[in-house]
């Protein structure tokens, strides 16, 4: 059965093109929640960014169970939420969460 996201193909606009792959949360792309968590880790191959995008508000069994995630295009992920435009040269062990704000990211890893 082919997910149905939240926005269709027609609704989407070139906002960060070349960044590869990503691995992103059907809360995200299907129920259209904003990215509250990113991280990049190693790529598993030459298609792979590294990205893993998050709402926050997955739970444990849901994280456990791969059909509620999608591999799609970093621009894809773009434009369900702009703000993560400026972080996706970040490198690898990148961990970034969701301002108060709604608007922003902090990085994860500052002390």
């Amino acid at each position: 059965m082919q997910k149905q996201f939240k926005l269709d193909k027609t609704q989407l606009r070139e906002l960060a093109t070349g960044h590869g792959l990503c691995v992103v949360s059907d809360m995200i792309t299907v129920d259209g929640h904003g990215v509250g968590f990113m991280y990049r880790e190693e790529p598993e191959d030459a298609d792979d960014s590294g990205w893993r995008f998050l709402s926050g508000l997955e739970t444990d069994s849901y994280i456990d169970n791969s059909k509620n995630f999608a591999v799609v295009d970093v621009n894809i992920v773009a434009n369900y939420d702009e703000a993560i435009i400026p972080l996706l040269d970040s490198p690898v062990g990148a961990e970034f969460d969701k301002a108060e704000d709604g608007e922003t990211f902090l990085d994860a890893n500052a002390p």
